[in-house]
C-alpha cells in the first residue's frame, strides 16, 4: 500500500507518477476525517478549540483568512449556499461586528458567535455552528469543485469492469456524485452529425449502477459510530462504453 498525498484532481498526474496507466478501483471518501475533528489544532472542530484553520493541506489562506476578510454579503453566500443554513445573513452580519472588536482567530470564538445567533434548536444532537463550520470549509478547500474533478478523473482511469465508489456526507456532494452517475449510465449522444451513417447513433453508458438508490448506515452503524449518520454510498461500474464530451 502506497500513501500519496494530492486532490482529487491530481489523480490521474498522481497515478501515473507511480507507473499507473488505469486502475481496477476509485473509493472517493469525501469530506473531513475523523482524525481531523479530533485534533483540536486542525482548525476544523467546533466542539475542540483550536486555530481556526481548516486546509486540508498546509498552503494557502486559512478559514481565519476568509471570515476575517470577505465582504459580509460573501460571506452570507457561501454559508447560504454551500452550508444551507438559513439564518447566513444573520451569522454574517454577526461575524463581521465581531471581527470590527478583533480578529476572529479560534474555532471556539466563531462557534459562539455563529450558536448566539441560531440559539437552541430541535435537534440537540447537531450543533449549531455545523453548517457554518461546513460551508467555510467547502469553500477553502473547494471541495465540491474537487469532487467533480475526481469523478472525471476516476471515469478516464478506470479500467473496463472497475469500481467507482463514492461516500457523501451531505446534500450538496450527493447531488454531484448522483448526477454525475446518471448521466454516465444512460446513452449520450453521438459525438457529431458528420460521421458515418453506421456511427449515427448513441454513444453505450461509461458507467453501469451498482445501486438504484444509496446505501445508508444501520442504525446500529450509527449507535457505533455517530459520525456515519449521514453517510451516503453510490457506486458504479465502468463499462467500455467512450467518455461522453
Amino acid at each position: 500500500l502506497m500513501a500519496v498525498l494530492g486532490r482529487f484532481s491530481e489523480m490521474e498526474a498522481l497515478a501515473a507518477s507511480e507507473g499507473f496507466t488505469s486502475v481496477d478501483g476509485v473509493t472517493l471518501d469525501l469530506g473531513v476525517s475523523s482524525m481531523q475533528l479530533d485534533k483540536g489544532e486542525r482548525g476544523f472542530s467546533f466542539a475542540k478549540d483550536g486555530p481556526l484553520d481548516m486546509r486540508m493541506g498546509e498552503e494557502g489562506p486559512t478559514a481565519s483568512d476568509i471570515v476575517n476578510a470577505l465582504p459580509e454579503k460573501e460571506l452570507a453566500w457561501i454559508i447560504a449556499v454551500l452550508g444551507e443554513e438559513r439564518r447566513a445573513r444573520a451569522i454574517a452580519r454577526a461575524i463581521v461586528a465581531r471581527r470590527g472588536e478583533q480578529p476572529i482567530a479560534r474555532t471556539g470564538e466563531l462557534a459562539d458567535i455563529v450558536a448566539k445567533v441560531i440559539g437552541r434548536t430541535r435537534d440537540e444532537t447537531k450543533h449549531p455552528a455545523t453548517r457554518t463550520f461546513q460551508a467555510i470549509r467547502l469553500y477553502l478547500n473547494e471541495e465540491l469543485d474537487e469532487l467533480a474533478k475526481g469523478l472525471a478523473a476516476a471515469e478516464r482511469l478506470l479500467k473496463a469492469g472497475g469500481r467507482l465508489v463514492v461516500v457523501t456526507f451531505h446534500s450538496l456532494e450527493d447531488r454531484i456524485a448522483k448526477r454525475f452517475f446518471a448521466s454516465r449510465s444512460a446513452p449520450g449522444p453521438r459525438a457529431s452529425r458528420h460521421l458515418p451513417e453506421a456511427s449515427d447513433r448513441e454513444l453505450p453508458p461509461s458507467f453501469r449502477l451498482l445501486n438504484r438508490r444509496p446505501l445508508e448506515p444501520s442504525q446500529e452503524e450509527v449507535r457505533r459510530n455517530p459520525r456515519a449518520r449521514s453517510a451516503r454510498l453510490r457506486a458504479g461500474e465502468r463499462t467500455e462504453g467512450r467518455i461522453q464530451a
